[in-house]
């Protein structure tokens, strides 16, 4: 159910961008109940011309800041956003050395009939 985009500098090594998938993936999976094997992320890198992200605003950020955007069915709690945006600033931090303040997260929650995942059907609605 949750589709990940990030939009990351240009300038990373493969493996960058596989950690980096991986750490929101077992986020998404351990803290916010996404389903085992539900993995789909796009990532995109940006040359510094095209990747745009205020150095200053609400917290200090580098040329290395990057930006997550997830999008998922809805009914979280605020307490399990909280611990997922922590559990993934972490994450990229101990794998591949992200400082927390250049992670930025988007969350976008949509109904569950908002998903066709092949065949042009609904899978999980009526």
């Amino acid at each position: 159910m949750p589709l990940v985009r990030i939009d990351l500098p240009a300038g990373n090594p493969a493996s960058y961008r596989t950690a980096a998938a991986e750490v929101v993936y077992r986020a998404l999976v351990d803290v916010a109940g996404a389903p085992p094997g539900d993995r789909f992320v796009v990532i995109n890198e940006h040359e510094r011309d095209s990747l745009l992200i205020d150095p200053h605003y609400m917290v200090e950020r580098t040329e290395s800041a990057l930006i997550i955007q997830i999008t998922f069915n809805q009914g979280r709690s605020t307490g399990t956003k909280k611990a997922l945006y922590r559990a993934i600033a972490d994450g990229l931090h101990e794998q591949i050395g992200v400082r927390t303040e250049d992670v930025m997260i988007t969350l976008t929650e949509v109904p569950k009939e908002n998903w066709s995942f092949g065949r042009g059907e609904m899978q999980y609605g009526d």
